[in-house]
């Protein structure tokens, strides 16, 4: 029989820079949509400070990046373009889902081990449902989770507090303990404001802002690390 030797019940786990590093995935569909917009492209870093608050915004701060937000007349211009270039983001990014990404060291052997603690797992993520499912089962990771929910998935995204406490429900578990492993201050707002202990990767994206500045439990370099430090949490 499994024994839980860790003082919660349930682990929720991000995935963009968390599981997964998808910038690459990000970077080519947000490049094909620009040249069909005839806009100019952007590159690595620039994407990377900008992902972690759901398609919507990403999308929209890449066109503010392309410089057509610099005026009133100009905002305009980008709520008129809005609806084309979401369509045409969301269709390259499922066709390119998977193909530019990996799954970061330490992520399974650190899956691995929680879910041999017998502790409920979940997959909570700011990125549509439709594009975390097929990554989780490319990357084999859909095996450990018993319910994965997408930034689509309840009416607010993180950091609001409701996609925490929505998933803990569904789970059967209180927030308190419920630990929450993410890599942004996104996932740590979140958790703050659910009830939930937090605790974030080293090596993920954060708005380009270092990691070791927010406020959380813990920061580990690699998953792996993550049983060590929840066998010392304090009852």
């Amino acid at each position: 029989m499994t024994v839980n030797l860790f003082n919660f019940s349930a682990v929720i786990v991000d995935l963009d820079g968390t599981m997964v590093d998808t910038l690459g995935d990000f970077e080519v569909a947000l490049n094909l949509m620009l040249a069909e917009l005839a806009l100019p492209s952007v590159n690595r870093a620039q994407v990377e400070t900008r992902v972690g608050k759901g398609s919507e915004n990403l999308i929209q701060s890449v066109l503010v990046l392309a410089g057509l937000a610099k005026s009133a007349i100009e905002k305009e211009a980008i709520a008129a373009l809005f609806p084309a270039a979401l369509a045409s983001y969301q269709r390259h990014y499922l066709a390119v889902n998977g193909k530019h990404s990996q799954v970061y060291p330490g992520v399974l052997a650190g899956l691995k081990g929680l879910q041999a603690q017998g502790l409920k797992m979940a997959c909570l993520t700011n990125k549509p449902t439709a594009f975390a499912l097929p990554l989780l089962k490319a990357k084999g990771l859909d095996g450990f989770f018993e319910v994965v929910f997408g930034g689509d998935a309840f009416e607010r995204k993180k950091p609001d507090p409701l996609p925490l406490l929505k998933t803990c429900e569904a789970l059967g578990v209180t927030p308190g303990r419920t630990l929450m492993l993410g890599d942004s201050s996104n996932d740590a707002q979140a958790a703050r404001s659910a009830g939930c202990p937090v605790v974030l990767v080293s090596y993920g994206y954060n708005h380009g802002e270092p990691v070791q500045a927010v406020d959380c439990d813990a920061v580990v370099d690699t998953l792996d690390d993550v049983a060590a430090v929840l066998a010392c949490w304090p009852a």
